[in-house]
Order: C-alpha cells, then structure tokens, then sequence
C-alpha cells in the first residue's frame, strides 16, 4: 500500500483520502496557481498509526523518496549547510477542522541548516528567528500547550529593532529547548529526517487529542476518519519587509457582499495571523504595500470561486514580493451572508435559481435577521473592537474555557479571553459570545465564533483579563468575572448591562430567493419563511 501522494494536477483520487487541505492544493495546482512543492500523507495512514500506536510499515522509506523529490524539484537540501530545504507539516482532514490539530512550520531548520541559511541571506536574525518557530511549534504540541504557555517561557518574542536581537533570539531559543527537555525528557532531533517523521507522528496523533475530539462531538464529525499531514516546501513569510501573510475571502463572510474581505501581515507567518496574537492589517493595505502581490491575490480569488462557483477562503504567504497560496476552501458563510451570496450568484448567472435555494438552509433563515444593539447616549459602552461575527449576547463575564463551561450551568456567560487558542473549545462551545482583546476577523476566535454562529468581538484595543483575579478592564474601568455584558457582533460594541435589542429588516436578497422559493413550490400563500423555502426544497429534492 502507498501511504503518500505527490501534490500535482495529475492527482485524481478524494477528499476522503487526501484530506480536505490537500484536495484544494490539487486544485489550485490545476488553476495554474502558484503552490508550494510536497506531497500528502493520506489519511489511511493516519488510521492505521492510531491503530497500531506506530507509523505504518513503509511509510519511513516513501518519506525518504518524497523530500529527495523535493530536494531535486527545489534544488535545495533538506537539512543541508548549504541552501537548506524547509518544510512545513500540516494537518487536513477530509472535514475542515479549523486549528483544532498541530501545524509546525520551518522542519528541517537544524543547527547546521539553521547556519547555513543565515550565510545564505545575509540575515542571522531571520534564520534564528524561524528555528525558534520551529521549535515553538513542537513545544507547543509535545507539552500541550498553548500559545500563552509556551509565550510565558519566552517572555515575549523578540522582534527586529529590539536591542540585540541575535542575543534575544538565542536566549529564547535555547529557553525552548529546555522546555522541550524537561517536558518530553529528550530534544528535538538536531537531523532533518528524524524531524520529519516525528512532526508526521505529532501532527497524525492531534487527530485524537481532546481539543479535537470535542470539536467532532459538536459538529458530527465521526471520529474514525483521520487527518492527512501535508509536507510543503517553507514559503518565509518572515523573510522581510516585502514578506508576510493573510487570509482572504473573495467576499465579505459578514455581510456576502461582493468584496475580498480578510486582514495581513507583513514580516510574519501564518501562525501569528490565525492565532490572534498579533495586530493584522486589513487586506486592502496590500494593495498599497505590495501592489503585484494584491493584483495576483485577486486573480487567485476570482480563478477559485469561478472553480468553486461560490465564495471561497484563501491562506496566502508571499516571500520578497512573490505570492503563493497555501491553502483554499469554500467560504461557508452563513445566515444572511449565505443568502446574499446565493442570489447574487444567480443574478450573475454563476448558478441556477434552483441551485441558489438548494444552498440556503432553514438554519441559514434562522440567522438572517441580525439582532442589533438599540445604543442611546444612556447606553453604557464599556469598549469597541472588530465586529466578527453578527448578532447579539448577552451574559455574564467568564475569563476561563472553564469557567464559561461552569458558568453557563447558571445562564449565558459572554467568554472574555486575550486570544482564544484551541484548548478553549469547551468554553467557546459554552459560551452566548466571545470577546477577545487581540485578533482580526480570521483570528481563531472569529473563525470559531462563525462555524457556530455565535456574535463575537475581536480585536478590544486596550482590554485587559486577569484570570487570578477574576476581572476585566477596558478604558480605565475595572469589571469582575460574573458582571452582566452585551456584545453585538455588528458593531463591536461591548455594553455594560442589558440594552434593548432590535431586528433588522430582511434585506432584499432574502424577498428575491423566497419569490423564487414560491414560484418553484407553486404556493404563493402567506406562510413564514422556512415554511416558503422548505416547500420550494421538497419540489426540488423529490420532484
């Protein structure tokens, strides 16, 4: 049995079994698009590694063929002293799991490569810089912790202009290390290829972490499908100034205007974007910094939803001015988004009416009329951040996953976090609404908020959480764990109390599919909305 596939155009086999991720990195293959080079462990083999507790028998040497591939592809070597070859290891299920499994970026950045590509560049301090990502991201999968706890041995990375950065990033480095040491008991392998094979074991057993188990619970996902772990030669999106990375949707999730919507990054890697740990740009700053990148970003959208025939979500990352793309899917907006992007795919003639009414659901309907704050100047507004998903909660404060899980036994708690990673799942799940104090509207709170259709703000500028003590701050003021809130997912706002709430009026995408929905069922009668379009999906599913 072979347990890996080339990513290529030639590539004709599914979802199921290349995962998600890689599947769309087949396509973007096809579309002429610019992708980095590797190759995917299937998802079988992830079935038989949780099956038999190892890797399976073959696999070692098919890696071994693959990163030769890739050497002769790149014309670089892994692990080599001289134009060394880095990958990233990524996880891709064959149902999207948004950060619910373990990434590690720049494998392969051993001493002597990590060397090797400082004399390269002329740049000690980027090399140094991606050896200590590389050994944060396995930190953070071997010890199961998250950002924050790996950030707190760190004390903050050192970023360029801070003093001697060479010195900082050694430092931190080697606080890595010992982390790794005292937590796994042995290092990180200083060889490329036991690198590798250990980033497949890690990213292959996140598959059966509880972060991930819990996310399938409340999804349906079964548990026995397994995730992919796709090799990819390292785009440096920390390369330089003319570096970094995004995400990018071809229309706006919030609204489905047609609009590429999504934030960036400059000097950084994908990581920082996702996690929210970091302050993004919007996306459209790319067309003032890096013109030809945005020129080729917005061929890419338009090349994929032509594809797709539907909005879709990009992760990008451009080295000195190139861009390539790393992952894509489509958008799956949802509520009144959703709506909108149905009908106007009809009017633009992408899809058939009868293909736009078998896109909306009920459940779509339920969201499309978004709640809104009716704010006064007697409304008590605590703080503004970025609207990331529409709707209002409101809910007493909870600044712990478990707090919001034990609070919420007692009625809606609102989970205020600085940045939620994927051990908060359980809290996120919990909670009416979220608030974090950093991220963008790609963030993994913003992301996770959305795939549950939940309000969330993100992005409180000046918000603090004291977890050990239980509290809040936010423009001079202090709130304790507990206190009512009100969050609306429009505007940004977080209020203090319970304001009056109103419902926006269905907007003229929803009157248009509905006229639609009743000249397919026949029935022009006065009947609600899920009652119109329920009736128009029975015609349409069994004639």
């Amino acid at each position: 049995m072979r347990w890996i596939r080339p990513l290529s155009a030639q590539v004709d086999e599914a979802a199921e079994l290349l995962g998600g991720k890689a599947h769309g990195l087949v396509v973007l293959h096809r579309l002429g698009l610019r992708v980095p080079a590797g190759f995917v462990v299937t998802t079988e083999a992830c079935r038989a590694f949780l099956r038999d507790g190892r890797l399976p028998d073959g696999l070692g040497d098919e890696l071994a063929t693959a990163v030769t591939d890739l050497e002769a592809s790149t014309g670089r070597r892994f692990g080599g002293s001289r134009a060394p070859l880095a990958v990233s290891v990524r996880s891709g299920a064959g149902v999207s799991m948004p950060g619910m499994m373990n990434t590690i970026l720049n494998l392969g950045l051993t001493t002597a490569a990590t060397a090797g590509l400082a004399a390269e560049t002329g740049d000690p301090r980027f090399a140094l810089d991606s050896r200590l990502r590389l050994l944060s991201g396995f930190a953070a999968a071997i010890t199961n912790l998250d950002a924050d706890g790996v950030g707190a041995v760190l004390g903050g990375a050192p970023g360029r202009g801070t003093g001697d950065e060479e010195a900082d990033l050694t430092g931190a480095i080697g606080a890595v290390e010992d982390l790794i040491r005292r937590r796994r008991g042995r290092p990180i392998p200083d060889d490329a290829a036991r690198q590798l094979e250990l980033a497949v074991r890690t990213v292959l057993s996140s598959w059966d972490t509880p972060r991930a188990r819990t996310y399938r619970d409340l999804h349906d996902v079964p548990h026995d499908l397994g995730t992919a772990a796709i090799v990819q030669t390292m785009v440096f999106g920390n390369r330089d100034d003319r570096s970094g990375t995004g995400v990018a949707f071809s229309r706006d999730p919030n609204t489905g205007g047609n609009v590429p919507f999504g934030e960036v990054m400059f000097g950084r890697q994908g990581e920082d974007v996702v996690s929210g740990r970091a302050l993004t740009r919007p996306l459209r700053e790319l067309a003032d910094r890096e013109p030809a990148v945005w020129t080729g970003l917005l061929d890419a959208l338009s090349r994929i939803e032509g594809h797709y025939r539907d909005a879709c979500y990009v992760e990008f990352t451009f080295q000195s001015g190139e861009l390539w793309i790393l992952q894509v899917r489509p958008g799956r907006f949802v509520g009144g988004a959703a709506v909108r992007v149905a009908a106007d795919l009809a009017d633009e003639r992408v899809i058939g009416r009868r293909e736009a009414l078998l896109r909306v659901s009920a459940g779509h309907l339920r969201h499309v009329r978004t709640p809104r704050m009716a704010t006064t100047e007697r409304t008590d507004i605590l703080a503004r951040g970025l609207g990331a998903c529409p709707g209002v909660a409101a809910g007493r404060v909870a600044t712990t996953a478990d707090g919001a899980v034990r609070m919420a036994a007692d009625g809606p708690v609102i989970l205020v976090r600085p940045e939620t990673s994927p051990h908060d799942l359980r809290g996120l799940a919990a909670a009416a609404g979220i608030v974090t104090a950093r991220g963008g509207p790609a963030s993994h709170a913003a992301v996770v908020a959305r795939s549950m259709a939940k309000p969330a703000v993100v992005g409180v500028t000046g918000l603090t959480v004291d977890v050990a003590g239980g509290s809040v701050g936010a423009g001079g003021r202090t709130i304790g764990e507990g206190t009512l809130v009100t969050i609306d997912g429009t505007s940004g706002e977080v209020a203090l109390g319970s304001p009056r709430t109103v419902t926006t009026t269905a907007a003229a995408h929803l009157h248009r599919l509905l006229g639609w929905a009743d000249d397919v069922s026949g029935d022009h009668s006065e009947r609600d909305e899920v009652q119109r379009l329920s009736a128009a999906h029975a015609v349409l599913r069994h004639g």
